[in-house]
């Protein structure tokens, strides 16, 4: 049986062929010397954490949801390496940027690149939101919470089909009931919704003009 130490292990590895390549743990292996110092343009594990879970969340995450998922200390650390994370993608100038949306946070790419990601949207992805949906949103937005005979009457059709289409999507929830006789539904907008259309709260929702 072959020694596993000694200088006959020794000799054998100077006798290894020339093309002989390590195995993978030690080619991949990475030397003490090799990491970064930490400096001012350098993530650390806290804020890598963080980056991390806005690249993978699909919908605004509000600050103590992130310091939970990125193990901080508490949400006013979360909203601390935010703003040290927007000062990095400006310095860097990347084509990201963290926003402050429907209650939370979101990694977003910036505007000016909108008309090349476009183009990935032309021919995948949910239908755009006709007229009649839209006009129906707009309604549910600015009156919610609001009875479908409310916004049947504003709108002078019938909005039953547009308010599920809406449901579907996530843009438009049930708020509650009302107090009237039947306790009709009453319909709000979603997280999604401001998510969707930028907003960081419904106060957000510019002004509606007035005759």
């Amino acid at each position: 049986m072959l020694p596993s130490h000694g200088p006959q292990l020794a000799r054998r590895r100077d006798r290894l062929p020339a093309n002989h390549r390590p195995p993978a743990w030690r080619r991949f292996r990475v030397a003490p010397d090799a990491i970064p110092a930490a400096g001012p343009d350098v993530r650390d594990a806290r804020l890598a954490r963080l980056e991390a879970a806005l690249v993978s969340a699909e919908e605004p995450l509000a600050a103590r949801r992130l310091a939970a998922v990125a193990e901080l200390a508490d949400a006013a650390e979360a909203r601390r390496l935010i703003e040290r994370l927007r000062d990095l993608y400006a310095a860097e100038g990347s084509a990201f940027q963290v926003e402050e949306l429907a209650g939370g946070y979101q990694l977003l790419t910036r505007p000016e690149f909108h008309p090349w990601l476009v183009r990935l949207r032309q021919t995948a992805g949910e239908p755009k939101l006709t007229g009649a949906l839209l006009e129906t949103l707009a309604i549910v937005a600015y009156r919610q919470p609001i009875m479908r005979a409310d916004l049947e009457a504003i709108r002078g059709v019938h909005c039953g089909d547009a308010l599920r289409q809406l449901m579907e999507r996530g843009l438009v929830r049930i708020a509650g009931r009302d107090d009237s006789l039947g306790r009709p539904v009453l319909y709000g907008t979603t997280k999604r919704f401001m998510a969707v259309f930028g907003l960081r709260d419904l106060r957000d929702l510019p002004p509606v003009g007035r005759d």
